[in-house]
């Protein structure tokens, strides 16, 4: 995967950001190698919510008071951030939800439940999380739609002739992972979107494992929908969006009522406040969606083209060092066309054993089905193990991983 030159991180200053790398587990210095579940968090942003908390804590768009405008504003301002980050045109197409599951839901009972039908068709594909798969094949089986997949091929991509020809008249919506959260394929979502137009269908493209570690653009990319999480991008937990296109988001009803979603109420009907605030029912996550414009912030200072680089380059390197051995598999496209993550097996060890020893060295991965039983079926395998890389990681973590692998196979020789 070409990439324009850039300037490398410095990411010895980088770390000093992120107090939880100094941790140590049984006298060992900590690698955090599971990114792709969640990444850690800078001192800035955890500040971000102390001072919410310390200096200005209320209830938003409720109150006249100080402290309730200077919240309300935080707040506001904080879907301006995101909008910004990804290239909405503004906070109206921003909804906070709790992570991307909880987007992907919105837009499951909002519009698919009022849009869908018997004859209507989604096309996912094989590799999708669970948010996306589960989603649509529940609201499916309740509107009596059907759910089709795209084929991957067997060095990981879409089959996008498949593509072509699973996307028809009846397809109503598309949903679609941009990069793989097991394989680490970056998805031509563009292309799909050109596809899903083409035949009057709707995309939505879940960005969780995109937006962290490089730029994005939903407008370049011409998505109607497009979701991701807080707390895979340095921010806190408990916090993402759903950016919609307006004209879309403005015809979908909500499906949480009470609280700041309301406009006027009557004992015979309601009206629902204006975007984003109509998909925003109750006390929203304050704390956390300022919080979250900060971690924009900081990975904005950073720079997005320079961290897709470095992780691509820390992918690339645990690439070539696992399939050294024969007896190791990586699943997924090559190691210079993936996004920063590899999943992978030890031929004698299961993944949660070789979790389990990997451990005992400090170094953490994520092992299991990672959210993708489905694709997990397809690759022939019930687990796999993962490690996932970010901008404070190093080459010599990835050395720490392999010798650490090395030592289970050896065990289990």
């Amino acid at each position: 995967m070409a990439t324009q030159d850039v300037t490398p991180l410095d990411v010895e200053r980088i770390r000093a950001d992120f107090p939880i790398l100094e941790r140590e587990i049984d006298g060992q210095q900590l690698v955090y190698l599971d990114n792709a579940a969640t990444s850690q968090t800078p001192e800035r942003v955890i500040d971000a919510i102390s001072d919410y908390y310390r200096e200005y804590n209320a209830n938003v768009h409720r109150g006249i008071h100080q402290l309730s405008q200077e919240a309300s504003i935080a707040y506001e301002e904080a879907h301006d951030r995101v909008a910004e980050f990804i290239g909405a045109d503004g906070r109206e197409e921003i909804v906070f939800t709790a992570n991307t599951t909880q987007a992907m839901n919105t837009v499951g009972y909002a519009w698919g439940l009022n849009e869908l039908g018997p004859g209507d068709e989604v096309v996912l594909t094989e590799m999708e999380h669970h948010a996306s798969l589960v989603t649509w094949q529940q609201i499916a089986k309740r509107t009596g739609a059907e759910c089709k997949y795209i084929p991957i091929t067997e060095d990981g991509y879409l089959d996008m002739a498949a593509a072509r020809e699973l996307i028809t008249d009846d397809t109503e919506m598309v949903s679609v992972v941009h990069v793989s959260n097991t394989l680490g394929t970056v998805n031509p979502v563009s292309e799909l979107a050109d596809i899903a137009h083409d035949h009057d269908s709707l995309i939505f493209v879940d960005g969780a494992q995109s937006v962290p570690h490089q730029p994005v653009d939903v407008k370049a990319m011409d998505c109607d929908f497009f979701a991701f999480s807080g707390h895979k991008m340095c921010g806190p937990t408990g916090i993402g969006a759903l950016y919609g296109k307006e004209h879309i988001l403005e015809e979908m009803e909500p499906y949480l009522y009470g609280g700041d979603m309301i406009l006027k109420v009557t004992f015979e009907d309601s009206q629902w406040n204006e975007l984003p605030w109509k998909f925003e029912a109750g006390t929203p996550n304050i704390a956390d969606g300022i919080a979250f414009a900060e971690a924009c912030d900081y990975l904005d200072d950073i720079g997005l083209e320079r961290i897709h680089r470095h992780e691509q380059q820390l992918a690339e390197y645990a690439y070539d060092r696992l399939t050294e051995w024969d007896d190791v598999e990586v699943y997924g496209p090559p190691g210079d066309d993936r996004a920063g993550l590899v999943a992978f097996n030890l031929e004698t060890t299961h993944a949660h054993d070789l979790s389990s020893i990997l451990n005992d060295y400090a170094v953490a991965i994520r092992a299991g089905d990672h959210c993708t039983q489905p694709l997990h079926d397809v690759l022939g395998t019930a687990a796999s193990a993962r490690a996932s890389f970010y901008l404070y990681n190093t080459r010599e973590e990835v050395d720490a991983l392999v010798e650490a692998v090395d030592e289970a196979r050896q065990l289990f020789a």
